[in-house]
């Protein structure tokens, strides 16, 4: 494959799938034009092993022989069309208390993604934290592996520590040093 760095570009879009077993998914860049093929090394040089389905990214997109392809990833966001329901422990907590939680380190311990959740263990602390498969949603995420490294926003709710929001750890760091 030919690469020349001079035809790199920065495009917005949306994640049209992205599949962590295969190992790439493609994205549909706003301005139209055909599907960028967006591989899972690159997403892990973001420090994210997956990103969910119609979460909107900014990626460096170069053509190359093979297609376009995403070469770097510097932003995800959540998808747009999330539901607001789905866990209602969050929504009796004061949004203050919420958003104004510090991001921890964490390791996922296990993460289901057909049974909706999994655990992750923060730094110092013996206690697991909760994590939802809505939470990973709108953190821009689809899964989880175990062992993967986090941060993470954690909260005491009804049924004990629960994660807020979930982050690659190389993101947090980045937005550390902003």
């Amino acid at each position: 494959m030919t690469i020349e760095n001079d035809n790199i570009r920065r495009v917005r879009g949306r994640v049209k799938w992205f599949d962590p077993v295969k190992g790439f998914g493609f994205v549909i860049a706003d301005e139209g034009g055909p599907d960028i093929l967006l591989h899972a090394n690159v997403l892990r040089n973001f420090g994210q092993s997956s990103v969910a389905d119609r979460a909107g990214v900014e990626i460096d997109v170069q053509d190359t022989e093979r297609g376009r392809q995403a070469v770097e990833v510097h932003v995800i966001e959540p998808p747009d069309d999330l539901e607001s329901g789905g866990l209602a422990d969050l929504d009796e907590l004061d949004p203050d208390e919420v958003r104004d939680a510090p991001l921890e380190p964490a390791r996922v311990k296990w993460f289901d993604k057909g049974k909706g959740f999994g655990f992750a263990n923060t730094f110092g602390r013996d206690e697991d934290v909760f994590v939802h498969i809505e939470i990973l949603r709108r953190s821009g995420l689809a899964d989880l592996q175990p062992g993967e490294a986090l941060a993470i926003r954690v909260i005491d709710g009804k049924r004990g520590r629960m994660a807020t929001e979930v982050c690659g750890w190389e993101t947090a760091v980045k937005q550390r040093s902003d």
